[in-house]
């Protein structure tokens, strides 16, 4: 009985000694924090401040969604592209050319049916009709379109009043803010898709021409003239273009801004064309390269180059070196920036500029010139003429060659022809003005380009490009 305890005893002292020694040794030790029955936990457990947040702050689209799908159009353009003449085609007489469809959307901007579009999505029209969310189809009319902004205007006659979408202003849209596209991805009907707007003022050819909007929306082929609203379901955008290497959507999309888009219609309602105000400078958005090449301290903005001869820029008195930072108290930091704005503008309406000149912040209010510039194929650019340049060379009329082609320029010297010379008929046409030029161009039946202008020494002579 006595050895029975014995080893009881000395099993249970082994015990407490092992529970001891890990206890004292290899636990590690815990910091326990009791709360006081009615404190505030310093920190919420993340699941459940993200439930919170979603709950709270999460956007509501319906709204925007419902005004606008029904306000977005399908629009089908029948186009006829000339095949491969086929013995079958001669002995029958029937023609080679072909009818293909393609397709695309489109923004009802008024109850009378002016519709917004892309200009790729109608370029070389045959048929144009446009499919309502209703199913109801129309003929639609081409009233014009815009290049340049990849911008058209189409109408239809409907027997009702139509849904519209009524223009934000694109200007006050900002970086983060949601958005909504809406159009008819891949022939389906009105498609919704979210996202944020990711940048402004995005240029995509490279020639600082372009202002999009950035988006992260989804936007696929057959979105192209569809609408980019915001959560009020307010005309933000018209979404034109996507970046991919699949030609399906990967990531980002481009719109371009309602203000440009709706300046675009309104001139082609009111002129007939779109009415470009030019400022008149030549120059880049700095950077810390140029910044050390110019020798100025400034990383952001555009520095002037040069400034046009007789434009709205030099007569209000900017200079070469000034360093545009705002434009209309729109903050200027790369070139694109400068060229969206303006291309909301008219010839005669004032812009003001707030440029840095020697350190000095100016603010110069310039009046936007009409474009008196173009460049002209195989010649280069030209402008149009002053009294004293046309009296230099004793003529009536003509449009002034103010830099020659630099492809061709040497050809044009070997004849006489030299900056200054006066350009006085394009394709038998008299021109006066830049703008005859271009229509003369424009309205050719042949692809065939026939100039009369006068050379250097004062003689007038014709040449034939085909």
């Amino acid at each position: 009985m006595k050895k029975i305890l014995t080893l009881v005893l000395v099993s249970a002292l082994g015990g407490i000694f092992t529970l001891g020694a890990y206890k004292l040794f290899l636990e590690e030790e815990k910091t326990v924090l009791i709360a006081a029955e009615n404190s505030n936990p310093a920190f919420l457990p993340t699941n459940n401040f993200n439930t919170l947040l979603a709950n709270e702050e999460a956007p509501d689209f319906t709204v925007a969604a419902e005004n606008t799908v029904n306000a977005v159009v399908h629009v089908k353009n029948v186009t006829l592209s000339s095949g491969q003449y086929t013995l079958q085609d001669l002995f029958s007489g029937r023609s080679s050319q072909r009818a293909q469809m393609g397709t695309g959307s489109g923004v009802i901007i008024n109850a009378d049916g002016y519709i917004i579009t892309n200009n790729h999505v109608i370029k070389n029209a045959h048929e144009l009709s446009v499919t309502l969310n209703n199913n109801k189809t129309y003929t639609a009319e081409l009233i014009g379109a815009d290049a340049k902004t990849d911008i058209a205007l189409l109408k239809i006659d409907a027997d009702e009043d139509l849904p519209f979408v009524t223009f934000a202003d694109s200007d006050n849209a900002k970086i983060g803010e949601w958005v909504l596209a809406v159009g008819n991805p891949f022939n389906l009907t009105s498609t919704v898709t979210a996202g944020i707007i990711s940048a402004k003022a995005r240029d995509l050819s490279g020639t600082s021409r372009q202002s999009f909007i950035q988006t992260d929306a989804a936007v696929n082929p057959g979105n192209s003239g569809g609408a980019l609203v915001n959560t009020d379901g307010q005309l933000v955008g018209i979404n034109t273009a996507i970046s991919s290497q699949t030609g399906s959507y990967v990531g980002y999309s481009f719109a371009v801004p309602s203000n440009i888009a709706r300046k675009v219609i309104e001139d082609i309602m009111e002129y007939g064309n779109v009415q470009n105000g030019i400022l008149g400078i030549q120059g880049g958005a700095l950077n810390s390269i140029l910044a050390e090449k110019f020798g100025v301290n400034d990383t952001e903005g555009v520095y002037i180059d040069s400034v046009v001869e007789d434009s709205g820029a030099e007569k209000a008195g900017v200079q070469k070196g000034d360093i545009i930072k705002e434009i209309d108290n729109i903050k200027i930091s790369k070139f694109s920036d400068l060229t969206g704005h303006l291309s909301t503008k008219r010839p005669n309406d004032v812009v003001s500029l707030q440029v840095l000149r020697d350190g000095e912040t100016k603010t110069i209010p310039v009046t936007l010139a009409k474009n008196e510039t173009f460049t002209m194929p195989l010649v280069g650019q030209i402008k149009n003429a002053k009294s004293s340049d046309l009296k230099k060379f004793k003529a009536a009329y003509g449009v002034k060659i103010t830099d020659l082609n630099s492809q061709y320029a040497d050809y044009w010297k070997r004849n006489g022809i030299e900056e200054g010379c006066i350009i006085t008929s394009v394709n038998d046409i008299k021109v006066k003005s830049v703008d005859d030029v271009q229509n003369a161009i424009k309205n050719s039946n042949s692809d065939a380009l026939r100039i009369e202008l006068i050379n250097s020494s004062g003689e007038k002579e014709r040449y034939n490009f085909r």
